[in-house]
């Protein structure tokens, strides 16, 4: 009887943790020919998955289970599990860009009313901070415009304020400017790799010329070594290009990738 029932346990506890949530990603954007890794998450059982190159993940689920999709260059996105999510044998999960590049525009006629608040619901976001400048007087800030945040007001030195801090108080953008920074930040390390180690490198590790910044960007993604990038120490980066070179290329052998630089 004890054996029976301890069969009977095992069994229920099989049927609650033995099921899988299986899936794909996809994005409605060019970058997904990149090898952006997307991490997925169980919430609930503290365990994650990465996704393969093609975007296919197999995560142990339950019904109500909380799944998170996280990557660098996408946004969070968090999917509740349900029955019919475990029953079917591939779920696609559709995740967005966090950054776009913001193209030159010109300015229609724009007449300020006085009521700040209402002005900027009126402009286009490509125009906001521009405007603003305009109708508050500042000048035009010197710079890179990669510097840190500054608060909104400051009583040091006397009264202050940052225009960038009300635009995105108003306008909610701190969050995309600051994931935005950081993927520019991404690009200048790997750039300034590729032009320490040079193409011819790379290529005589067996990666193809056109998926150069994707590998240095796997292994950026994968690894810290924004402290060599920083302090241009770029040769003790060595170790984790080849640390990270047979996993990429047994995945992009995997994947549909090698065929479309193929065709290019």
């Amino acid at each position: 009887m004890r054996k029976l029932f301890t069969i009977f346990l095992l069994c229920c506890i099989t049927s609650v943790y033995g099921q899988f949530f299986d899936g794909e990603i996809y994005i409605r954007d060019k970058s997904s020919l990149y090898l952006n890794q997307v991490y997925v998450t169980n919430v609930n059982l503290h365990k994650s998955v990465l996704a393969n190159y093609n975007g296919e993940f197999r995560i142990a689920a339950k019904e109500g289970d909380l799944i998170r999709f996280t990557s660098i260059a996408t946004e969070r996105k968090d999917v509740t599990i349900t029955k019919q999510m475990l029953g079917l044998n591939k779920n696609f999960v559709e995740l967005q860009i966090a950054y776009y590049e913001i193209q030159e525009v010109i300015l229609s006629s724009f007449k300020p009313t006085g009521n700040l608040r209402k002005d900027v619901s009126m402009l286009k976001s490509s125009e906001k901070a521009f405007e603003l400048r305009k109708i508050i007087g500042l000048p035009e800030p010197k710079g890179d415009g990669s510097s840190p945040d500054i608060p909104v007001l400051s009583f040091n030195q006397g009264l202050s304020f940052s225009i960038d801090s009300i635009f995105d108080l108003i306008s909610g953008e701190k969050k995309k400017k600051e994931r935005y920074y950081q993927y520019e930040k991404m690009s200048q390390g790997i750039k300034n790799l590729q032009d320490y180690f040079g193409d011819d490198y790379f290529v005589r590790l067996k990666i193809p010329k056109e998926l150069i910044p994707n590998f240095l960007q796997f292994v950026y993604s994968s690894d810290n070594i924004t402290v060599f990038l920083e302090s241009n120490n770029y040769e003790a980066t060595k170790v984790y290009i080849e640390k990270y070179l047979p996993i990429y290329l047994k995945r992009l052998q995997n994947s549909h990738l090698m065929q479309v630089t193929e065709s290019m």
